[in-house]
């Protein structure tokens, strides 16, 4: 059984105007996947940024989503509505902030987060699962970030000979 749709005026709560990545997450079909296409102005501010300002913006918006997740999911009726894209928007920011360098590694980071986030190895698995409201909201999709973050460091490793910039490479 799906969860029921949200309606447009429910945007005109702002808690669920985040949650939902401004109203990218009732888009169809795939509302998980425009919710990520809506991270791209949230990921050019932190890799415009220097280093510091922008981990820390990231820690910040991080940790804001727990409680976000947790009040969209109680007022939706459902923890983790699809329609809540907040964590979508942080994970892709997460793997893109580690390893993109150019369009082309952001461009793997989206499908890299993407494919993991669907399939959700383990423990992206166990975290869906087991770990309830915002936390466990947010949490699987860190950790699929962390997967496709890691994806595409090897990609680059194997390809260009090197790590790449972000992660200390030259």
């Amino acid at each position: 059984m799906s969860a029921p749709p949200i309606p447009l005026t429910a945007l005109k709560d702002p808690v669920l105007l985040l949650a939902t990545g401004f109203g990218s997450g009732l888009l169809r079909p795939a509302p998980g996947t425009w919710g990520t296409v809506a991270a791209l102005p949230l990921i050019a501010l932190l890799l415009w940024l220097p280093a510091l300002p922008a981990w820390i913006l990231l820690g910040v918006l991080t940790l804001l989503g727990i409680p976000l997740c947790e009040q969209a999911g109680r007022r939706l009726g459902v923890s983790d509505h699809g329609g809540i894209v907040y964590d979508e928007i942080i994970g892709f920011a997460l793997a893109a902030l580690l390893v993109a360098d150019d369009w082309l590694t952001l461009l793997a980071c989206f499908l890299a987060f993407r494919l993991f986030d669907i399939v959700k190895p383990w423990p992206v698995s166990w975290a869906d699962r087991q770990i309830g409201g915002g936390l466990g909201v947010m949490l699987d999709d860190l950790l699929a970030a962390l997967y496709a973050a890691a994806v595409v460091a090897l990609l680059q490793f194997a390809y260009q000979g090197g790590l790449p910039a972000t992660l200390g490479g030259g």
